[in-house]
C-alpha cells in the first residue's frame, strides 16, 4: 500500500517525523518536500534504517520514494 504526504512548506524536522510515522503503517511511502534539509535528512533516515529510497528533484521540489 502506497502512503503519499504533501509536507511542502513544513521545516524538519516535522517532514522526517511524519514519514517515520507514516512508514509504521505503509510499505510504500512518497514523500514531498520543497526543503533541501528535508530531503537529505529523510533519505539519510532511509539509509540507516536500510529501506530503499529514491528522490527526484522537480521545480525545487523533491519527491521522495521509499519503500520498506
Amino acid at each position: 500500500m502506497l502512503k503519499t504526504l504533501d509536507l511542502r512548506g513544513l521545516s524538519c524536522p516535522i517532514p522526517l517525523i511524519q514519514t517515520k510515522n507514516a512508514l509504521e503503517n505503509a510499505a510504500e511511502v512518497q514523500v514531498t518536500v520543497d526543503e533541501p534539509v528535508a530531503k537529505e535528512n529523510i533519505l539519510k533516515f532511509a539509509k540507516a534504517r536500510n529501506l530503499q529510497a529514491q528522490c527526484s528533484v522537480n521545480d525545487g521540489e523533491y519527491t521522495i520514494t521509499i519503500h520498506k
